[in-house]
């Protein structure tokens, strides 16, 4: 049975939801072959301390050891946002022959939105490109998400406004 591009985004989009369980901007990515799932990955750069933890980066790292070859010829990666510089000139150094991404990211896409480096001519391979896969749901992940932040670093900085009020409120109590 061949499973279909909506499958495995609704599989990436899922995984997303462990980068967001430990605090990760929920990205993941899966790469598949002979429609048989390789690896996968999640945005682990918060964690593991490493601005190139990228959900891309990971899964392709480990679909090139499972395998056992750098260039993924034939092998399709699914990501729930689209790639930025860094991941998309991954994807062409590994061969990647197809990428299927669902949102677009307006700020730091580069298969499409901002720059497109994964169909341009002048490097020495393309891929076949996929966009809007569920782009509804990974979307509004990824908003979520950042709501969510935003109202807790609000939360935050007002309870630490209130024990600096506090705090004063009890020092001119002494004096």
């Amino acid at each position: 049975m061949q499973l279909t591009d909506e499958y495995w985004m609704a599989k990436t989009i899922e995984l997303a939801k462990q980068a967001e369980a430990e605090g990760e901007i929920p990205v993941a990515a899966i790469v598949v072959k002979d429609n048989q799932l390789i690896a996968s990955g999640y945005n682990q750069s918060i964690q593991l301390h490493d601005a190139s933890a990228h959900a891309e980066v990971l899964a392709v790292r480990k679909a090139g050891e499972v395998l056992q070859n750098y260039r993924l010829v034939d092998c399709t990666l699914y990501v729930s946002l689209e790639p930025c510089p860094m991941c998309a000139g991954l994807l062409v150094h590994s061969r990647i022959k197809r990428l299927v991404f669902a949102a677009h990211d307006l700020k730091t896409g580069a298969c499409g939105s901002v720059f497109n480096l994964v169909e341009n001519d002048k490097l020495n391979h393309q891929l076949e490109l996929t966009s809007g896969i569920l782009a509804e749901q990974a979307s509004s992940q990824i908003s979520d998400f950042f709501k969510r932040r935003r109202a807790e670093i609000k939360a935050h900085k007002q309870a630490q406004k209130l024990q600096a009020e506090q705090i004063q409120l009890a020092q001119n109590k002494d004096s």
